[in-house]
């Protein structure tokens, strides 16, 4: 009798299915929502309202910029309703998001979310919401912000000189968070002008832009100081915080912007020569300032692909890849604007094109992350 022997195929695993929330094996979906996480609602909101400030028009650009816009207030709301969850069922981890030498400069975040989101209702939100609603929304959103930011700016630096332990290493780009909301409200406060009365309440938010313009770009000139010589004296340290050295563009390319907006109102609301020395100081600060910015950013750039090489972890610190380069991009269209040069034209549509390339990589990764739960607990 003849004996046979047939081969079988090996049995094929099993698909893996990719369950939502599986990384988070069991902890609590609400436990380690930080306030970093407003950093998406940032970066999202600029790609719409960095459109709508380029110095050409491309066909179908601010009816995408408007679909942004939606979608980054929805984002507002919801990561809103995740920390206000997260601070009702987890209150004593909550409370120890300030009291992090790191984690609670992000405090800033929240504010320029607002701020980002109601400066989008005028900048692109009216077809959508009507002019009324954006009018009403922008100026809660401005309020809201602008009071946050300057409990912000005064609060985490208390806590900072006061309580928080750091050492000769622990300068990071991310000490400039809670200082610069304020020259945010200095950015897109004169979108609010034309909806107020004409006369001393113009007058008096221009006046009060131009001084949150001084406490951010005096305090920032402080801290990218700090920054720069940890980064000589230490060099550029772990592979995860590189990200945070883009956020440094951020008071940068913000500060050139608010002082291109404010010297466009100044000159037909302070009384000669004052109205026109301000709309002079936009270009006269802007240009040097946006010169630095340019060197910030090829160091920054250089740094990051080095660091990318060798390896570079995800995390929401990738978000700062987005909204400080949108600064830039409104930077430069003010550049463009006062000067009528190419040069600032070109180089703002370039800009921007890298800022939606980012803007599209860090979105995926960070609904990646969320689906699979690895973005929601704590590392």
């Amino acid at each position: 009798m003849a004996l046979t022997l047939t081969r079988t195929a090996p049995a094929k695993p099993p698909l893996r299915r990719r369950r939502f929330l599986a990384d988070l094996e069991g902890r609590p979906v609400f436990g380690h929502v930080t306030p970093n996480w407003f950093a998406s609602v940032m970066g999202t909101g600029i790609v719409a309202n960095a459109a709508a400030t380029l110095p050409v028009r491309v066909p179908g650009l601010l009816d995408a910029a408007r679909v942004v816009w939606v979608l980054d207030a929805l984002l507002l709301v919801v990561v809103g309703a995740a920390t206000a969850a997260h601070r009702v069922r987890h209150p004593a981890a909550a409370r120890a998001h300030l009291a992090d030498p790191v984690m609670a400069h992000f405090y800033g975040a929240p504010a320029m979310a607002l701020l980002t989101v109601g400066a989008g209702a005028l900048l692109v939100g009216q077809p959508v919401v009507g002019a009324h609603v954006a009018a009403v929304l922008a100026g809660v959103l401005w309020t809201a912000g602008t009071l946050l930011g300057l409990w912000s700016a005064v609060a985490v630096t208390l806590r900072a000189f006061t309580q928080h332990e750091v050492g000769p290493a622990s300068a990071f780009g991310g000490w400039l968070m809670p200082v610069v909301p304020p020259m945010v409200s200095a950015a897109t406060g004169p979108l609010l002008l034309p909806h107020l009365p004409v006369g001393e309440a113009r007058t008096t938010l221009l006046v009060l832009c131009y001084a949150m313009f001084g406490l951010t770009a005096i305090a920032s000139l402080v801290v990218i100081t700090l920054v720069w010589d940890r980064l000589v004296q230490h060099h550029v340290g772990a592979a995860a915080a590189v990200p945070t050295l883009w956020i440094v563009l951020g008071p940068l390319g913000q500060s050139v912007t608010a002082s291109h907006n404010l010297g466009a109102a100044a000159s037909e609301l302070l009384p000669a020569p004052y109205g026109a020395a301000f709309q002079g100081f936009g270009l006269v600060y802007g240009l040097p300032v946006w010169g630095f910015a340019m060197l910030w950013a090829a160091l920054a750039l250089a740094i990051t692909v080095r660091t990318a090489r060798a390896g570079l972890p995800f995390s929401l610190t990738w978000w700062s890849f987005t909204f400080p380069v949108g600064t830039v991009v409104t930077g430069t269209s003010g550049l463009a604007a006062a000067t009528g040069l190419t040069l600032f034209a070109g180089l703002a549509i370039a800009f921007y094109v890298a800022l939606v390339a980012a803007w599209l990589v860090v979105a995926a990764r960070t609904v990646h992350g969320t689906y699979r739960g690895r973005l929601l607990r704590a590392a």
